[in-house]
């Protein structure tokens, strides 16, 4: 049995779920982002989250009732006076039958009715009436979410325990460009299996993690550096999952635009040198996942003033480099402080797979998250990706960097969670 197991090239174990027998009451108003909800249905769908939905009056207007009870596979609730529903399923007891309630897209109106107690509707009165947690998903225009009365609405609506998401930045399809565009769907899916998932009780309760992200810069003088384009987005993705799952993580970052997740220790460095020294600090662990894209090597000397280019040249010259720590190799190196899963990520452009399991057996680690960052990977919004063992394969299918966190946190809690013989038996 062990022979065959070990001869397998693909070994595909059952997904762990984050939640189950889960349940969110949608409320979907109005904005052209609307259209978004479908697929958020369809997402959580995926996650074993069913999804009863209320579409009112404005939503209804960018998506049509036919369109949503086809995704959520029940009828779709629009009218407060509609006296059938109220007799077989009252706007009470629709808010209270579910666990968790989501708002999404939550215009400025139906943000400023939930701050204030206003019930002229099915979906305010449902959120006056729920005695369950509420997630509010902002989408407006960038004045809008910036009026004093819109901060003042959200303001009262966290202090009353409400969690609401700060929308994304960019532009806006009435052509302006700031705060307020809808977040991305595995974002949004992210904070409600958070919040449907009790961290206090989770999978990785007890459990420590440390995780790398975002580029190291290499300075050559005060103006210049040598780096990459790496987001940090992954890396943050895979932080916060872990720590929805009952994690203690500790998150040594690059310099990225990204807020640090809550919930999460955050350890800000710029250098190769700087994060090994910042993650040996935070050993021993549980887990160890290596996501940042290290600069491999670095200037043998730095200039304290900017490097000149000489009268008639276009170069600064002979460029003297020295090769960084291996931060994946030390960290599955080590003999007393060695992290229990050792996680590392291989970006390739090119024959993903051979040199991911190269790169595996060359750092000593455990997995191997093999991405292929030949398209827009780098600082993207999705990856694909095949998780890599030294009995396994794993690929799957391109996802949001969000899900893909969701799953990896999914599957390290699988591992850390199996009998010490299983695993013992496994290498």
């Amino acid at each position: 049995m062990l022979k065959r197991y070990l001869d397998r090239q693909e070994l595909i174990l059952p997904e762990l779920e984050l939640v189950e027998d889960k349940s969110v009451l949608l409320i979907i108003g109005g904005g052209i982002a609307a259209y978004k909800s479908l697929e958020l249905i369809r997402e959580l769908g995926r996650q074993g989250v069913a999804c009863r939905c209320v579409l009112t009056k404005a939503g209804s207007e960018f998506v049509t009732p036919l369109s949503v009870s086809a995704l959520c596979g029940e009828k779709v609730f629009q009218d407060l006076f509609d006296l059938t529903d109220e007799s077989e399923m009252g706007h009470i007891e629709l808010s209270r039958s579910t666990d968790l309630v989501v708002v999404c897209p939550a215009t400025a109106d139906l943000l400023a009715k939930a701050a204030n107690g206003h019930a002229n509707d099915l979906a305010s009165t449902a959120l006056l009436a729920t005695d369950k947690r509420v997630m509010m998903v902002p989408t407006m225009n960038v004045r809008m979410w910036d009026h004093p009365a819109t901060q003042r609405n959200i303001a009262q609506l966290r202090e009353d325990g409400v969690h609401v998401m700060k929308p994304d930045v960019g532009p806006m399809a009435c052509g302006e460009f700031g705060p307020g565009r809808l977040p991305e769907v595995d974002a949004i899916v992210t904070d409600i299996l958070g919040l449907l998932h009790d961290a206090s009780n989770g999978p990785l309760k007890g459990r420590t993690a440390v995780v790398t992200a975002g580029p190291t810069r290499e300075p050559l003088d005060p103006v210049r550096y040598i780096s990459n384009h790496s987001s940090g987005k992954q890396g943050y993705a895979i932080a916060y999952a872990l720590s929805r799952l009952g994690a203690d993580v500790t998150l040594v970052t690059g310099p990225t635009a990204l807020t640090p997740p809550k919930g999460v220790t955050t350890v800000k460095i710029e250098t190769a040198e700087e994060m090994l020294q910042a993650v040996n600090k935070t050993l021993p662990a549980d887990v160890f996942v290596s996501v940042a894209a290290v600069a491999d090597w670095r200037p043998a000397n730095r200039s304290d003033r900017k490097i000149k280019a000489k009268a008639g040249e276009d170069k600064l010259g002979a460029l003297e480099l020295v090769e960084n720590p291996d931060i994946l190799k030390t960290v599955s190196g080590k003999r007393r402080k060695r992290p229990t899963l050792v996680v590392g990520f291989a970006a390739e452009t090119n024959d993903v797979e051979r040199h991911a399991r190269e790169k595996l057996a060359r750092k000593g680690c455990d997995w191997i998250v093999a991405n292929d960052v030949s398209g827009d990977v780098m600082g993207g919004g999705d990856n694909q990706i095949a998780l890599i063992s030294r009995t396994s394969l794993e690929r799957w299918p391109r996802m949001g960097k969000s899900a893909v966190a969701i799953k990896l946190a999914q599957r390290i809690a699988q591992e850390l969670n199996r009998p010490m013989e299983e695993r013992d038996a496994a290498e």
